[in-house]
């Protein structure tokens, strides 16, 4: 069953004078179908243990293992190829190409191993239909509202079926209406997949929502 472990997670900056200790400590663990948010006010480090954990950066000590696999001990191509198949994002700005139809855009993350072939063009209809666009799929970025396109990046983020979806303040660019419905879908199609979810946010009203709650203080992780 996919699982994430994330053990003592340090993280530091080196400045003219001490190092900028960002990130003390942290450690966490999900299992398959878990989800968990992570509040703490701005500068707190949070987007920076999401970003270790998504191994975008690296920790400067302690480990992050995802499905019993440490990333960081991979070649650049591969520790890539290991973050597209087992991770997906979901930003507070969707990232959306504005020169591809919706439909292309959730296929984005197939491109890199060619051309997606039938099964994977299906699955991106079927998660467009699960969020409620199936109408949109030949729209562009332009032609949708912003609670549109934050449906398109969480489809985007499920498809190639990943262990674990991350999510950098989701619901940090929409109205109230527009917010309760991602926070919902976001909580629900991961867990209707088994994958793990573990998202940042300011909002405590989209934290209720989840599983497990941690807070993250002076760089140190502790539950809230």
């Amino acid at each position: 069953m996919p699982d994430l472990t994330v053990e003592h997670v340090s993280k530091s900056f080196p400045t003219r004078g001490e190092p900028l200790v960002v990130l003390r400590d942290a450690s966490l663990a999900l299992a398959a179908g878990q989800n968990a948010a992570i509040l703490g006010p701005s500068g707190s480090g949070k987007s920076t243990l999401l970003f270790i954990i998504g191994t975008l950066d690296a920790p400067s000590s302690g480990s992050v293992r995802l499905n019993g696999t440490d990333p960081f001990s991979m070649s650049e191509s591969q520790l890539a190829e290991f973050r597209n198949r087992h991770i997906g994002f979901v930003f507070q700005d969707h990232y959306l190409l504005p020169q591809l139809t919706v439909l292309e855009n959730v296929l984005v993350p197939a491109l890199a191993e060619g051309s997606p072939p039938p099964a994977t063009i299906e699955r991106a209809r079927e998660l467009l239909s699960r969020v409620g666009l199936a109408e949109r799929l030949e729209h562009r970025p332009a032609e949708l509202s912003g609670g549109e396109r934050q449906r398109v990046g969480v489809a985007r983020a499920l498809l190639l079926k990943p262990a674990l979806i991350l999510a950098d303040e989701p619901t940090g660019n929409l109205d109230r209406a527009s917010a309760a419905s991602i926070g919902e879908l976001l909580i629900e199609l991961p867990r209707q997949e088994q994958a793990m979810l573990l998202a940042v946010t300011h909002s405590l009203e989209l934290a209720q929502r989840f599983e497990r709650r941690f807070e993250l203080l002076d760089g140190k992780l502790r539950d809230a």
